[in-house]
């Protein structure tokens, strides 16, 4: 008995240990499909995105260019989609208030991230000085399905104190992800 019980646990250890094997070649290849994307693609996305964002501005264009415009930027949000695991779900924006030279916008941001969903609000305060456009992030609250990780709950109240939304979505990317494979990993203890 005591030989078979020694042995189911040596199995299930080697079972274990191949399986953190295929998720380190996961995460690896993962990597190296990041990287995939060379610095030449990223620099052409961008300049598309900024092409399209200055387009809006000239006025009534063809539906044909229209169409054309609208699969890049599909292109793009695909691009970017699978660069970062980030899908958004829904957005919206409520002007609360407009001058000739500052906005004040509240944005509602929710989705999710590889296995986490999450949810943003803040707003949003544009001023415009001569051809300057400076934005600042105000009043930020992140909710985030992190019951089991305390670290989780710290790192979300330091985002939300500093307003730092680039930090709180490469973070999210990277946690998100291991956060899949622990519990992946974790579901042969129980």
């Amino acid at each position: 008995m005591d030989n078979s019980i020694c042995q189911g646990y040596e199995d299930e250890i080697q079972s274990l240990e191949e399986e953190i094997k295929l998720l380190s070649e996961k995460y690896e290849d993962r990597q190296r499909e990041s990287t995939f994307f060379s610095d030449e693609e990223i620099q052409m996305s961008i300049k598309s995105f900024q092409r399209e964002s200055q387009g809006g501005s000239r006025g009534c264009e063809s539906p044909s260019d229209l169409t054309a415009q609208l699969e890049s930027l599909e292109t793009d949000l695909s691009f970017l989609m699978k660069f970062t695991g980030i899908q958004f779900t829904s957005h919206s924006k409520k002007t609360l208030e407009k001058t000739t030279n500052r906005a004040l916008q509240k944005h509602r941001l929710s989705g999710n991230c590889h296995s986490l969903s999450f949810q943003l609000e803040f707003q949003l305060l544009e001023m415009q000085n001569k051809e300057n456009v400076s934005a600042v992030i105000t009043d930020l609250s992140i909710i985030m399905e992190s019951g089991e990780s305390s670290d989780v709950s710290k790192f979300v109240s330091s985002t939300e104190e500093h307003g730092n939304l680039l930090k709180f979505f490469r973070s999210l990317s990277s946690y998100a992800e291991w956060h899949g494979h622990r519990r992946h990993t974790f579901l042969h203890f129980k």
